[in-house]
């Protein structure tokens, strides 16, 4: 095996695999930055439904937040409550 054969065998690697091998790094790029969760936005629509069916809130009134601390998540939820 020459030198040129050994770089020739490395270029037919097809493209698709290429697409792939590149696809998995930038996947696990996003996740790597990613702050919160999908579901975070849902779990908020849900709550706020919840809520509604004891008191009058707006959407804006709840609030979500998700906070890692070292090897558990903390899930805070403020609701602003009307005045009676």
């Amino acid at each position: 095996m020459n030198l040129f054969d050994f770089f020739r065998g490395r270029q037919k690697q097809s493209s698709a695999s290429v697409a792939k091998e590149r696809l998995q790094i930038i996947v696990a790029h996003e996740r790597g930055q990613r702050s919160t969760p999908d579901y975070l936005p849902a779990l908020q629509k849900e709550l706020v439904e919840v809520i509604r069916k004891y008191v009058n809130i707006g959407s804006d009134d709840v609030h979500v937040a998700l906070e890692d601390q070292g090897n558990c998540s903390i899930l805070e939820l403020n609701v602003t409550l009307p005045e009676r």
